[in-house]
């Protein structure tokens, strides 16, 4: 694995698609290989303990807790890895530009870096930063879900309930991966309840 000097390897797709376990999985490799390592994963993801990065099928592995991208940087500088990883990079603190010039900037001093995120939010709108990273990456990978309703490749991470807020943390009690047909159906159905409790409180 010596060839992944400054490569950067992006692991994307809806929730519960195999992001996370793809990034630990490519951590130990690195480890094995004989590479020095560092993870990290944003302060805003408060579902497993502060110090682990958990899939969900319960694989760990340590993480060091960070607000922004410029945490990072900082920790890099004191114990200068030969590999970095990332988990949940779309709740990463800082402005895009910030965070995409100090990943550019990791690359450009040999480290590798390796990105698990969102591609999207529960709307199907792309999360800002990795649409950015996407085409940078040496190596993407966009994994698949299985949708809940159908069976088929799940495309987004649909939100069962219903507050708008576009950061919300969860899993299966608030998500459920559904493929493009079946989110737009979804989307319908609430659509509907929505306009017929206007029309509703309109008539009172």
């Amino acid at each position: 694995m010596h060839q992944y000097k400054g490569k950067l390897i992006v692991h994307t797709g809806s929730m519960f698609s195999g992001k996370t376990s793809s990034l630990e999985k490519d951590m130990k490799r690195f480890v094995i290989a004989g590479y020095s390592t560092l993870a990290f994963k944003p302060t805003v993801d408060t579902r497993y303990d502060s110090n682990e990065i958990k899939t969900h099928d319960n694989t760990i592995l340590q993480a060091i807790l960070v607000d922004t991208v410029d945490d990072i940087v900082r920790y890099v500088e004191d114990d200068t890895p030969s590999v970095i990883g990332i988990d949940e990079v779309q709740f990463l603190g800082g402005k895009i530009e910030d965070i995409v010039k100090s990943i550019k900037g990791f690359l450009n001093n040999d480290i590798t870096v390796i990105i698990a995120g969102l591609d999207m939010d529960f709307e199907g709108e792309p999360f800002e930063i990795v649409k950015e990273l996407m085409p940078l990456s040496d190596y993407l990978y966009k994994h698949h879900a299985v949708c809940v309703n159908c069976g088929t490749d799940a495309w987004v991470s649909h939100r069962k309930i219903g507050t708008k807020e576009r950061v919300v943390i969860g899993a299966t009690r608030e998500y459920e991966p559904l493929c493009r047909r079946c989110f737009l159906k979804e989307k319908e159905i609430e659509d509907d309840i929505v306009n017929k409790n206007q029309v509703e409180f309109d008539i009172k």
